[in-house]
């Protein structure tokens, strides 16, 4: 009987140059999805913001609170980390108001738009 000796390959980093590869595609996966998480929030925050300041300022244009209706929406979208960029009172008590977020995404900025008025 013969003694067959087989020569055993090295390993050549195949599987690990894999690995890094498909490590390096799940984190870039992870950062995109982070990202579009991050820009849902500050688009769900400016249009929370909206939607309280057109409230207070169709309260105020309805006389259930004091003062002038775009300067009280400028208020509350203030609190709320936000600033006014349009505030319009039309026929019938009906504030329509827009808002951006005061600390802009990086790239870009989150709107948002409202609109309140009477009960029907």
């Amino acid at each position: 009987m013969k003694n067959v000796f087989v020569k055993a390959q090295r390993e050549r980093g195949a599987g690990t140059v894999l690995t890094l590869g498909l490590g390096a595609v799940v984190i870039t996966m992870l950062l995109g999805l982070l990202f579009l998480a991050q820009a849902g929030v500050m688009a769900s925050r400016a249009a929370s913001a909206a939607d309280l300041a057109a409230l207070a300022a169709a309260d105020t244009a309805r006389g259930l609170a004091s003062g002038e209706p775009c300067a009280v929406a400028a208020d509350v979208a203030a609190k709320h980390d936000a600033k006014l960029t349009s505030c319009t009172v039309a026929g019938g008590n009906v504030v329509e108001v827009g808002t951006e977020l005061a600390r802009p995404f990086r790239w870009g900025v989150a709107t948002g738009r409202a609109r309140a008025g009477p009960p029907p």
